[in-house]
């Protein structure tokens, strides 16, 4: 066989053995993520898709050069600390439509540079501190989500950048006022200083308690000169009944008991 033949078919055989290599790869890659969970490339962006794929956690196996990440419709209960930081250049996370009650403090380390959409609604959400978003420049949407109606909830508010359209959708589950069940948030922190109300109750309630313990021990000195008084008429009376010689007696005992 010509050399020449012979260096051609070697190159077509290291072709096909590469061509082969990139498959099992792709083919190991793809097999390797959560069933439901696939990646993509919209407008140029790489894309990871989990929506709708049951799942009760955040995938370990995300590439870390996802900009986009569709976890919505799951049946994610909580999101633990560092959930993300393994994805640095993401630029939007969409979490809606799941179970979560609970974000850990640091959930959301590492995104604050590139992510500038977050979507939280849907999910069991009652209450969260306003430190879980430190930092996070994101438009953050958490409409939809049985909010406690209190003073953590306005300093979250005014602590997060709101998606458009979605401030609506914040409405009191529950609240310390019955009357602000039921209603849009933020049209109430336009009347109510949530966390000035919360301050004066405290207040009051120290007050009450004072009194209380004020008045507990005026009752109880009260009590005690009485009783005193008593013990000392009936102590009178008694030496009164007395006759004089042994009343005299009594009476010196008593002073020189009191001496």
């Amino acid at each position: 066989m010509p050399v020449a033949e012979q260096v051609s078919l070697c190159s077509v055989t290291m072709w096909l053995l590469l061509q082969s290599l990139l498959l099992a790869c792709s083919l190991h890659s793809a097999t390797a993520f959560p069933k439901g969970c696939y990646p993509s490339e919209e407008e140029g962006l790489k894309t990871f898709r989990c929506s709708n794929a049951r799942l009760t956690e955040i995938p370990r196996d995300i590439p870390n050069d996802t900009h986009k990440l569709y976890l919505d419709s799951n049946r994610i209960p909580f999101l633990p600390r560092d959930a993300f930081r393994a994805l640095p250049l993401l630029l939007e996370l969409d979490l809606s439509h799941n179970a979560i009650a609970s974000v850990e403090h640091g959930a959301f380390r590492g995104l604050a540079e590139h992510l500038h959409s977050l979507d939280l609604s849907s999910n069991r959400l009652v209450s969260i501190s306003k430190d879980t978003f430190s930092n996070l420049k994101a438009k953050v949407n958490l409409s939809d989500n049985p909010w406690r109606c209190d003073c953590r909830l306005q300093e979250l508010i005014r602590a997060v950048d709101l998606a458009a359209g979605s401030s609506g959708g914040i409405v009191c589950d529950s609240s310390s006022q019955e009357e602000h069940v039921g209603k849009a948030f933020l049209q109430l922190m336009a009347d109510t200083d949530f966390c000035n109300v919360y301050k004066k109750t405290t207040d009051i309630a120290m007050l009450v308690t004072m009194f209380g313990w004020f008045a507990m021990v005026i009752s109880y000195l009260v009590y005690y000169v009485r009783q005193n008084q008593e013990d000392a008429r009936r102590h009178l009376e008694y030496l009164k009944s007395l006759p004089s010689k042994q009343r005299r007696s009594e009476e010196s005992s008593t002073i020189s008991t009191v001496v």
